[in-house]
């Protein structure tokens, strides 16, 4: 596949997907002879890397032309959709023409459905806080391709604690690399509990104090995410994301479901095995209360995106929430 398109939000894993491209592509010796990488400020940067990619490879290995941030999934001459119209069907094997962008794609657009047409297209955004299970499974495949072996109590504990911050945990799987050197055995909790550096003031936690009725807990939780500059509106995501998974459950519990497959399809939930766990953790609290924080929660989305003073919003929220839980 001589054409890439990578995209998302999650700078640090594109930016690993890039690295290991180019590591497969070129040939060290030749490098700066087949590697051009085109910014979105030089003039013409789609139709300068439809040429070089058209261009024959020096030496031994591959060409590769990296279009970085195009405008043509934004807006798209005519001019230029012809040209990639002529050009992408014909890209030789001996080139690999990788598109990135941070952003999106917009799919309505005629460029963009030609590009994904020949394109390998990958997503590298971040998983959502609240889906734990994908973020388990991240830590597990990140551990694999680092070369850490850990239990399976040590990767739910690396996960709490990085959640879905993938530089943070390819940081932390380096450390443990270095600390396992050697060790036969599988790295286990007690053991990650002493190295990493655990995020207990994470808005997961934060969401659970609020469920638990705590609301001193869970002001000094808010505190603590300010301080490390957690944007507001990612906080209040998660809690929306959780307690509407939770309301979900609740209501087939009510409602007498007892299949876990049926209940996870339900709350949209991938690991039929967490449906357990979510149970529990709902026990204690009505659906009539899990319908009244919903919408509190939306009531603060909206008043953080027409620019409330996040802090203040925060604590006055979280307080309202406790008092529906408790």
């Amino acid at each position: 596949m001589p054409i890439y398109l990578y995209w998302g939000e999650d700078d640090f894993a594109l930016e690993q997907a890039v690295t290991k491209l180019r590591k497969s592509v070129l040939d060290p010796q030749w490098a700066s002879f087949n590697y051009d990488k085109i910014s979105p400020e030089q003039p013409d940067a789609a139709i300068q890397a439809l040429n070089l990619a058209m261009t024959p490879t020096f030496g031994a290995g591959r060409r590769l032309v990296w279009l970085v941030d195009p405008t043509l999934f934004q807006h798209c001459s005519e001019d230029l959709l012809a040209e990639l119209e002529r050009t992408l069907p014909v890209i030789p094997e001996s080139s690999v023409l990788l598109i990135t962008s941070r952003n999106k794609p917009d799919g309505r657009l005629k460029s963009t459905k030609l590009v994904q047409k020949y394109a390998d297209s990958r997503e590298f955004s971040p998983i959502p806080p609240w889906k734990t299970d994908q973020i388990g499974q991240q830590v597990r495949e990140a551990a694999q391709e680092v070369g850490v072996k850990l239990t399976e109590d040590a990767i739910e504990l690396l996960a709490e604690s990085v959640g879905n911050d993938t530089r943070l945990l390819f940081g932390e799987l380096k450390k443990l690399q270095m600390f396992g050197a050697g060790v036969e055995q599988p790295l286990n909790a007690d053991t990650i509990a002493g190295l990493v550096t655990a995020n207990t003031q994470n808005s997961l936690k934060l969401v659970a104090a609020i469920r638990s009725g705590d609301a001193a807990k869970a002001l000094g939780l808010v505190a603590d995410l300010i301080n490390r500059n957690e944007p507001a509106l990612r906080i209040v995501a998660t809690a929306i994301g959780l307690f509407r998974t939770w309301l979900w459950v609740r209501l087939m519990m009510d409602a007498g479901v007892r299949d876990e497959k049926a209940i996870a399809a339900a709350a949209e939930v991938s690991n039929p095995k967490r449906i357990h766990f979510l149970q529990q953790e709902v026990r204690s609290v009505s659906l009539q209360k899990l319908s009244e924080t919903l919408p509190v929660l939306l009531d603060l989305e909206v008043s953080l995106k027409q620019g409330a003073e996040p802090t203040a919003a925060l604590q006055t929220a979280v307080v309202q929430l406790c008092h529906i839980c408790k």
